[in-house]
């Protein structure tokens, strides 16, 4: 008998693996949905952004994982790599993922028989039916083998959309790591941007203090009216007014990138980054369509979502079909604790299971329906997330088109209404010029010097855009 035992609690698991391994898979296999059939972004063919500082396209080729560092700033880079360790928001998807792993592998187990060991004692008074009239206390240990073979693949299918849904939490870790590395340099060119436009508009404050001065001086020799000096104090009072919102919106600015860093805005530690630092990449790598569908993190994210879709209609089609469970149990039984380990009180026990769901009240078809509506309402999805991506490449594109265009016409504009400007000032000096000639050449080149910043900054961020709709470069790992 206990060889016996020995024998069926070895055997047991064997045999159920080995059927495991014969069992087919119900419900479809995935297919990644093939590259969209376009070669181009938008209308207009790419071509050499001449305009401005120089910049070309390199068609085909893949964007830089540290793409951030084209920008030629170390402290741009040493922000990224900090906010990449730091940030409360990459730990948060870190975990979603490890977590994501361990539910793959509490559903592995499974798929291998289930191994419990059970001690017990009971108390019984049977009756006089089995001539027993006392009290007895059964004392036993067993080892119980239990194991739900898996021939129609629900436990695998339902193991393979849980894998899926890692995929899908490492393709959210990678947008984050992008969505990230953007922000941080959007806000590094913000307050560089902010920076220079706080600068330009002291100057325009010095220039007027000056002009002010002066004006008090040729007031009181007779030259200039004190209605000039009230025009100029009152140009001179907007200047300062315009002062404070900037000063307030680039300590915003600071404070949003201690944030992304992972720190406190107390706690500064950045380093002033000026707009010149930023060098503007000279050459753009333009993926091609294929390679944008394999990189993009939201495209591939939602590719995770929908062959998760297609698992769950194995699972639903599995739980229509029967489902064989088989058990085992070895282990001693006796009266006493003393006898429990003799070899003649030794019991096994075998156990097989057959179910076939009948009736459901329609439960489990609905189910399967269900399943099937979610395939395709999760490649619907997918195909939304390609048209978008697919659009956000070719606004970026367009912006970088523009931005060129715009920032020469922002450099003709500000050397002439600086030419201009120096003009004014001379012919004032000496009375050929009214003060409101002075003023409207003034308020000419501020004009003329913010759109210069604004025009520069733009570009640096639309380059910035054009690398994050490409995908970054970073891969899902």
């Amino acid at each position: 008998m206990a060889g016996n035992g020995r024998l069926h609690r070895f055997f047991l698991p064997s045999l159920a693996a080995l059927l495991a391994t014969l069992g087919c898979k119900v419900g479809p296999n995935f297919q990644p949905p093939a590259p969209p059939p376009v070669t181009e972004y938008g209308a207009a063919p790419l071509a050499p952004l001449g305009e401005g500082d120089a910049q070309r396209f390199l068609k085909g080729q893949a964007v830089s994982g540290a793409w951030w560092t084209t920008f030629g700033s170390p402290e741009l880079t040493r922000r990224v790599e900090r906010a990449l360790a730091h940030s409360p928001s990459v730990a948060s998807a870190q975990a979603a993922v490890r977590r994501a792993r361990e539910d793959v592998a509490a559903a592995g187990g499974t798929l291998v028989p289930a191994l419990d060991a059970q001690v017990g004692a009971s108390r019984s008074l049977p009756g006089a039916a089995q001539g027993i009239y006392s009290p007895y206390t059964l004392y036993s240990a067993t080892l119980n083998v239990g194991y739900t073979l898996d021939l129609f693949g629900g436990v695998r299918r339902g193991l393979e959309g849980l894998q899926s849904q890692v995929d899908f939490r490492l393709w959210l870790l990678t947008g984050t790591y992008l969505s990230l590395a953007s922000n941080v340099t959007l806000a590094t060119i913000q307050e560089a941007s902010l920076g220079e436009q706080l600068l330009a508009a002291r100057e325009v404050v010095s220039l007027l203090e000056e002009q002010a001065g002066l004006t008090e001086r040729q007031v009181a020799i007779g030259v200039k009216s004190q209605g000039d000096l009230l025009a100029l104090q009152a140009q001179l009072a907007g200047a300062r007014a315009a002062l404070p919102p900037l000063g307030q919106q680039l300590e915003a600015v600071r404070h949003q990138l201690a944030v992304y860093l992972g720190g406190f805005p107390s706690e500064g530690g950045l380093a002033p980054v000026a707009l010149a630092g930023l060098t503007l990449p000279r050459d753009l790598p333009v993926s091609l369509p294929s390679q944008v569908v394999q990189r993009r993190p939201d495209i591939q994210a939602a590719q995770a979502q929908f062959h998760a879709a297609t698992a769950q209609v194995g699972v639903a089609t599995a739980a229509l079909l029967p489902q064989i469970t088989l058990g085992a149990s070895f282990g001693p039984q006796a009266l006493t604790l003393q006898d429990m380990f003799r070899g003649s009180n030794e019991t096994w026990g075998l156990s097989f299971g057959l179910l076939q769901p009948l009736f459901h009240g329609g439960s489990l078809r609905a189910r399967r329906r269900g399943a099937e509506a979610g395939v395709d309402q999760a490649l619907a999805d997918y195909r939304q997330t390609v048209l978008a991506a697919f659009a956000n490449v070719a606004d970026a594109l367009d912006a970088l088109r523009f931005d060129a265009q715009a920032m020469q016409a922002q450099v003709d504009s500000e050397q002439a209404a600086a030419r201009s400007l120096d003009l004014a000032k001379a012919q004032y000096r000496i009375g050929a010029a009214s003060y409101l000639q002075l003023l409207d050449a003034t308020r000419s080149w501020h004009q003329a010097r913010l759109g210069l910043i604004r025009a520069r900054a733009a570009r640096l961020s639309d380059t910035t855009a054009l690398y994050a709709a490409l995908g970054g470069g970073l891969e899902g790992s």
